[in-house]
């Protein structure tokens, strides 16, 4: 393992072997910081527009995995798309102290934020890079079938026709590929319900 610096002295890790596996340890911590460190701060600062507060957040979403690192499967998903959603649950739990806080000096009164916004573009980074990883986790044929279906909007019997499998394969592929991406979803941060 190696440690280069780019033109503005950041710290990059190199690694033949890959990421870490890990948070277990501090080396896996300090690597982990390396390697995706920047990445989350600059993630972070864009949520937030506040970077005392983004380098807090970035602080505690590491505080947060290296806690739970034994909830961390590396066969569920690669430790950067944990630490991203780590960081998403960060970036909302400091907004609605923040919303709650301001709410409570303007108002007198604490109610209840409403839920993260979909249309928010960093949640909707996150649930890309998840959803791209997942993919890549489906067999071939399920991953064929989700994408053409659903995101090139064609029907069963097209795609059915074009491989020269019946529409009933088709849908029987389309059934399995989504419920093992929602189950690849869920277990790498829960975000289908």
């Amino acid at each position: 393992m190696g440690v280069r610096t780019n033109r503005r002295g950041d710290a990059k890790v190199t690694d033949a072997d890959g990421p870490p596996e890990s948070l277990r340890t501090e080396r896996d911590v300090e690597t982990a910081y390396a390697r995706y460190g920047n990445e989350l701060f600059g993630f972070v600062l864009n949520a937030v527009r506040d970077r005392p507060l983004a380098e807090e957040l970035v602080q505690e979403i590491f505080f947060r995995a290296w806690r739970a690192s034994a909830r961390f499967d590396p066969a569920a998903g690669t430790l950067r798309t944990w630490l991203f959603a780590i960081a998403r649950n960060s970036v909302a739990d400091s907004a609605r102290r923040r919303s709650v806080r301001a709410r409570v000096e303007q108002t007198g009164r604490s109610d209840r934020p409403d839920g993260p916004n979909p249309a928010d573009p960093f949640d909707r980074l996150l649930t890309a890079i998840q959803l791209d990883e997942a993919l890549q986790r489906l067999s071939p044929e399920h991953r064929q079938t989700v994408v053409e279906v659903y995101y090139h909007g064609r029907t069963c019997a097209e795609l059915g026709g074009e491989l020269g499998i019946p529409a009933s394969t088709v849908r029987s592929r389309l059934y399995y590929g989504v419920r093992a991406l929602r189950l690849l979803l869920q277990e790498n941060g829960g975000l289908v319900s």
